[in-house]
């Protein structure tokens, strides 16, 4: 009894040793971040059983579309790089949470399939532009010695999340999808008041040339980004990485209910297990990894993702599914906060903005093809096919990370973190 009372003495130290070493508005954005995970982690998960269910579509249908969100989002979220360089981060995020719940009424509203693409249009342009003030303003708000931390942290918070909302979603999902909608539509406009009473603009002070730049001046900026051939380079790898990586969110539903008859519920524990994974390990992941060569630890993290993705054309029962989801997580673990935080650090700081639109085509070009191309191989080909290849892309990224180790991993702007503690203000 004592050692177990000393050992969860020695817990909430710890906590409360990290809770301490990061500025009181890193851990408000945090909190804040939770509610719109929540919301959104209720209805994501299960859009592409909304569409194929509600239209009796295909997934190659589904997959257009989800592709045409992915597009437009991806401009939307150019032209808000620029804007968040611009004007800020905090007005661009409570536009764009506002517009957000708006269009999820819409999508959930919407009864003809066809009026699916012009609503993909105007959400992707507007709903994603402030995807990139998001994480700016997190950069903003930590040195870059504590950044990988403190992303790592951020998705702690966010697959808390991951356990109330797919759970949560899953039930509602089963008897009614117009109630997902409008349950995130309802908690995108309360985190927009949290965001308007709670949090200041954190964009650093620019001089006086930078503040002069008309805003066509500002986005011609993104030619600076896309000559940084080193940058352009690790977001190719990452850009195919996330082709494989993407499946887990959009076509395993899919699969798992067509060829193994798992409902939309039993999907929805599966994406919990991954949370619940992410919330214990996660913290003590990034702290042992931060030390270590983050090129080698994005290609370390790739190998989990071959392992765990080729698997599923493998294997058919549901325990196995776990364990595959567990092994996919453990390489997301390494991988998501090292990358966001390598993106940070490739950024000059008066275009951090644009840095991290661009990191966000890593998700949104995949977004664009991935569906689509998954689709035209479930509905037509052998569906264990898609698994096999996304095994085989994973592979080719670790060595295209191990590539950018040998050639990069000598700066000092990608050196493993000191292992001296840092304070916060």
């Amino acid at each position: 009894m004592i050692m177990f009372l000393h050992r969860k003495e020695l817990m909430f130290s710890r906590l409360s040793n990290v809770y301490h070493e990061y500025p009181s508005r890193f851990w408000t954005v945090v909190g804040v971040m939770f509610i719109d995970r929540v919301g959104g982690t209720m209805l994501f998960p299960f859009f592409s059983l909304y569409i194929t269910q509600k239209f009796d579509v295909g997934m190659t249908q589904a997959g257009v579309i989800l592709g045409f969100f992915s597009f437009f989002g991806m401009i939307g979220s150019m032209i808000g790089g620029a804007l968040t360089d611009k004007l800020g981060r905090r007005s661009l995020i409570i536009f764009g949470l506002v517009f957000s719940a708006l269009s999820t009424l819409s999508l959930g509203l919407v009864n003809q399939f066809w009026m699916l693409f012009p609503l993909a249009v105007l959400t992707g342009l507007l709903s994603d532009i402030a995807h990139p003030a998001h994480q700016a303003m997190i950069a903003d708000i930590l040195p870059e010695k504590q950044r990988a931390e403190g992303f790592g942290i951020l998705r702690v918070i966010a697959n808390i999340s991951w356990i109330i909302g797919p759970t949560i979603g899953g039930l509602v999902a089963n008897r009614s999808y117009l109630a997902l909608f409008i349950i995130d539509a309802v908690i995108s406009c309360f985190v927009a008041v949290l965001f308007y009473l709670f949090i200041q603009e954190t964009k650093p002070e620019t001089t006086a040339e930078k503040e002069s730049q008309s805003f066509l001046q500002t986005f011609a900026g993104y030619g600076i980004v896309l000559k940084d051939k080193a940058y352009v380079a690790f977001i190719v790898a990452g850009m195919l990485m996330l082709l494989a990586y993407q499946q887990m969110y959009s076509t395993l539903s899919v699969f798992l209910r067509d060829n193994h008859g798992i409902d939309p519920q039993g999907y929805g524990f599966l994406m919990s297990t991954s949370a619940i994974t992410v919330i214990i390990f996660q913290f003590w992941v990034t702290r042992r990894i931060k030390h270590r060569p983050p090129f080698l630890m994005m290609g370390l993290g790739s190998i989990f993702y071959m392992i765990g993705f080729g698997l599923f054309g493998f294997v058919a029962a549901y325990w196995l599914f776990a364990l595959n989801i567990v092994i996919v997580t453990i390489g997301e673990m390494i991988i998501m906060p090292t990358s966001q935080a390598l993106a940070a650090n490739f950024a000059p700081e008066d275009m951090r903005g644009r840095y991290m639109a661009i990191f966000g085509l890593t998700w949104a070009i995949p977004s664009i093809f991935g569906p689509g191309a998954a689709g035209l191989i479930l509905d037509n080909m052998n569906p264990n096919l898609l698994w096999y290849v996304a095994g085989m892309l994973c592979a080719v990224v670790a060595l295209a990370y191990y590539t950018l180790h040998l050639r990069l991993g000598a700066q000092k702007r990608f050196a493993s973190a000191s292992t001296e503690p840092t304070s916060a203000d």
